[in-house]
């Protein structure tokens, strides 16, 4: 099981770099997003290549982000029933919905993404628009997608039932975010700084 758990930490340190890596497309989005719209307004002139790459680099920040989203237990989710459960009853709960939900839909439509997009790749596609991009890039972010979020929800499996066996301690899988009481200290701690 300790080599399990260990490859389970190695998919995570992965989708932690991913989502790292993918939350400078979300500042690359916004420059663009800008500097298109001014130049629009300013030049009354415009690219679709430019709205292209903002949709790529949108469906990157999703696709490739909902892994880092899930590692970080950041979902949404129903905590109102959930929460009045003890930590055990919880962890089988969201095995339940591992097994059951998660890993056959993330399977599913990579099954269906997959050839989608090799054959995007292998037409060369490219946009209808006029001076449109590409299009297999942004296809074939969809099976690289969803590929990482089955490896995290396998990840995310192996954490639980390393838990149930007393091999993992359950902060490594409990949401990462700060309470609202730890946020409102971190801004009245900078505005002293000020």
């Amino acid at each position: 099981m300790k080599f399990i758990i260990s490859i389970s930490r190695f998919i995570d340190t992965l989708n932690e770099k991913i989502g790292h890596g993918v939350s400078w497309a979300l500042l690359a989005a916004v420059l663009i997003c800008t500097g298109n719209a001014l130049i629009r307004y300013t030049f009354n002139t415009s690219s679709n290549a430019w709205l292209e790459i903002q949709w790529y680099l949108f469906s990157a920040i999703f696709l490739l982000g909902s892994s880092y989203t899930l590692r970080r237990n950041e979902h949404v989710r129903i905590d109102v029933i959930s929460g009045r459960f003890s930590k055990r009853t919880q962890v089988w709960m969201d095995i339940f919905g591992f097994v059951f939900f998660l890993l056959p839909m993330t399977g599913l439509i990579f099954y269906f993404a997959a050839p989608y997009a090799l054959e995007s790749i292998r037409n060369q596609e490219m946009s209808n628009n006029a001076g449109g991009l590409i299009v297999w890039p942004a296809k074939l972010l969809i099976p690289i997608g969803f590929l990482m979020l089955s490896l995290q929800g396998i990840s995310e499996l192996i954490k639980r039932i390393g838990y149930l066996q007393g091999l993992v301690d359950a902060r490594e899988f409990e949401k990462h975010a700060a309470t609202p009481e730890e946020e409102i200290e971190a801004i009245k701690s900078a505005n002293k700084l000020q």
